[in-house]
């Protein structure tokens, strides 16, 4: 017999958690060779989450409630998720279903292969055509400049064998981007198509705004290509600094050449030096601003208030106030 974890993020979303529980407990359920524990980690939710996973986690003792004092976004919520997980696997889905708790036993039935990792890989989005694009230029663009094996169009719907939650324990990153640290631990991994379905009710919480920072995150995380880019261009720019200046010595030395006024060109030449001194000053400072979060242990998240939970002295991942309903 199997513990299997199931890791459910939420935040504000109090049309779906419940319907979100049902579902997934269904699923358990079915399977009666296994036990389950459900873990919901509640982003310091403004509406009645947190009290609907308090009516849930009263009726059923496998639910387990985690909630911040604050938000400290999606990618930290679902970290310590990861951290609190006590299963021989665990299984990641969003509380907007969107990923299907129906695919469990087909994600467990590849786990008992042999597959330390089992992940979704999304054939059709309900997004628009535009998000859509985005999102398969974004994945596709991670994968070539990271030299990590990121598998394209691929969320955070995943089963993590137990190995690869003991290695999760041990990071201390506080600018986490999950799907990278998971896929590039390597190990047995293997994908499975499926549709992704729209939401059953709500609204998007991550707008594009969170969508580019996700994206930053995946790139600095995983790849110094922005940083040798810097270089490489910071080079490719002197070089023809030097040979612009070498052509005006030639001409007016050797060539007595009267060079006319070059005002307006001029202006260019500093608009285009201070443009690029202050695009790479903002790549640098991406990394430095990660160092400087991570040595001063910022974002960690604070556990406001748990529900169903024990005292696990393993989880040091968070800030942890005696507070248990």
């Amino acid at each position: 017999m199997s513990l299997i974890s199931i890791l459910v993020p939420a935040y504000n979303e109090e049309d779906n958690v419940r319907a979100c529980y049902e579902r997934i407990a269904a699923v358990m359920d079915g399977l009666p060779g296994d036990e389950a524990e459900i873990i919901f980690t509640d982003n310091h939710s403004t509406d009645r989450t947190f009290a609907i996973l308090s009516e849930i986690a009263a009726e059923d003792p496998r639910v387990r409630v985690f909630r911040f004092s604050r938000n400290v976004g999606y990618q930290n919520s679902v970290m310590y998720a990861y951290k609190s997980a006590r299963g021989d696997c665990a299984i990641q889905l969003d509380a907007d279903l969107q990923d299907p708790p129906e695919l469990i036993p087909q994600m467990l039935a590849l786990w008992r292969q042999g597959n330390q990792v089992v992940y979704g890989i999304r054939k059709k989005l309900p997004d628009g055509p535009v998000v859509t694009a985005l999102r398969r230029g974004f994945y596709w663009f991670i994968d070539r400049i990271s030299p990590d094996d990121l598998p394209r169009n691929v969320g955070e719907f995943r089963l993590t064998d137990r190995v690869i939650l003991d290695q999760i324990r041990k990071s201390g990153d506080r600018s986490p981007y999950m799907r990278g640290m998971i896929s590039a631990m390597g190990f047995s991994q293997v994908g499975f198509d499926y549709d992704r379905a729209a939401r059953t009710a709500g609204v998007s919480k991550f707008p594009l705004r969170a969508m580019m920072s996700l994206a930053v995150d995946g790139m600095v995380n995983h790849s110094l290509v922005p940083l040798r880019l810097a270089s490489t261009v910071s080079l490719f720019a002197g070089l023809i600094t030097f040979l612009v200046l070498l052509g005006y010595l030639v001409g007016k030395l050797l060539f007595g050449q009267e060079w006319p006024p070059g005002f307006a060109t001029l202006v260019i030449l500093l608009l285009m030096s201070m443009t690029l001194n202050a695009m790479f000053l903002g790549i640098l400072g991406e990394y430095i601003g990660r160092i400087f979060m991570q040595t001063k242990n910022l974002n960690a998240p604070i556990v406001e208030a748990t529900l169903n939970v024990e005292a696990d002295p393993a989880e040091t991942s968070a800030i942890r106030f005696p507070v248990a309903r």
